[in-house]
């Protein structure tokens, strides 16, 4: 018998999302200066409760937007988490900047504030200052806020936060993309919500963001002929994109339930299984979305079972699973670059997997998930 595939992260529609489309259809416009993505952005700054949002076609976008907004310029340092999708990087070359890539500490997965101070210091003593800090939640876990806030302040280094994967977590109550100097999240396809590809720029005030939306429209001055002069991008989220956003936000809060729900299965599923350890937050300062449920398999614990060998068992059953982010700084495109810290990102990748976390997972999606691991275990 042949099953459908199960996907690492799929995404889900709630019904609402044809009605604010049509909506946007029924205007007759459907270029981006249309109310609709000034609508999404306030449900968004609605739901962070903090900062203003600027509704961009992709989180790529979003980064490369705010490292302009930085004042990041060709030449400049941009410190970046090693563990992390290469998006988070892409934007630094893009602007002619240099990447310093950074180990990730064991509690959050993600950026160690101890390496990230060694770094600033060396970059400080050569005589380059950097410009900028990309510090990313992985899979939904928010990073070490105080620590981090901590040392770029001493140093006079804005943060832009990376909360592609975060929508809807939270450190010590406040939400995922209002800690940093520039926040960005990501609605593309596989994310808490979609918009079919998008993305969104968060930052402290409003001239900001009408700074931001200036340069995502093509950077055109006030006159009455096409006149530029700044650099533009065509960044702005469309209205139709919009409208699927609106209808996403109505079921933002049930997706976040269900994705706790699947992450509890998983330490359902592993409790019983040495060796094998399900990610879950350090303490109750911090709350993730659980975007993706990750686990750990050491095979000295597990009779030589690694994490290829449950992703190949998984993949025979048609259920897709992925190893964690591959560190930038081992990535052939970034490997000439310097990286600072031990070893704890790249073991991560090792030993590490992503586990099928979509919010429609079924039950029957469930058992031949169990089967797979009871079989290999």
């Amino acid at each position: 018998m042949s099953f459908s595939k199960i996907l690492l992260s799929s995404p889900h529609m709630g019904g609402g999302e044809l009605k604010y489309i049509q909506e946007a259809l029924n205007s007759n416009w459907t270029a981006p200066e249309a109310s609709i993505i000034d609508l999404f952005e306030e449900d968004l700054e609605c739901y962070l409760r903090k900062g203003h949002v600027t509704a961009l076609n992709s989180g790529t976008a979003a980064i490369h937007l705010g490292l302009i907004l930085l004042g990041v310029q060709p030449g400049d340092i941009v410190i970046c988490q090693t563990m992390t999708f290469s998006a988070s990087a892409n934007p630094i070359l893009y602007l002619g900047a240099t990447p310093v890539f950074i180990d990730s500490e064991i509690e959050t997965y993600n950026l160690c504030p101890i390496a990230l101070e060694e770094a600033i210091l060396d970059c400080i003593q050569s005589g380059k200052k950097p410009k900028a800090i990309i510090a990313v939640h992985l899979f939904g876990t928010p990073y070490k806020i105080t620590e981090i806030r901590n040392v770029a302040d001493k140093y006079g280094i804005p943060i832009l936060e990376d909360s592609a994967e975060a929508l809807g977590s939270s450190y010590k109550g406040q939400m995922c993309g209002t800690f940093g100097d520039i926040g960005v999240l990501s609605f593309n396809d596989n994310k808490i919500i979609t918009t079919s590809g998008g993305g969104a720029l968060i930052t402290k005030n409003k001239k900001v963001k009408e700074k931001s939306i200036f340069l995502a429209t093509q950077a055109k001055d006030k006159a009455p002929h096409y006149q530029h002069s700044e650099i533009g991008y065509n960044y702005r989220l469309s209205t139709i994109c919009a409208g699927i956003g609106r209808g996403q936000m109505e079921v933002l809060e049930e997706h976040l339930v269900l994705k706790n729900i699947v992450h509890q299965f998983y330490i359902d599923l592993f409790k019983s299984i040495k060796g094998v350890t399900v990610y879950e937050v350090p303490d109750d300062n911090f709350t993730s979305n659980y975007w993706l449920t990750t686990i750990i398999i050491d095979p000295l614990q597990t009779n030589g079972i690694d994490k290829e060998m449950l992703r190949l068992a998984l993949l025979q059953a048609n259920i897709e699973s992925r190893p964690l982010w591959k560190p930038l700084h081992l990535q052939p495109v970034f490997n000439k670059y310097k990286y600072y810290g031990s070893n704890v990102a790249q073991k991560l990748f090792e030993v590490g997997l992503c586990l099928p976390s979509g919010p429609i997972l079924s039950n029957a999606d469930k058992d031949r998930i169990r089967n797979v691991v009871f079989n290999i275990f």
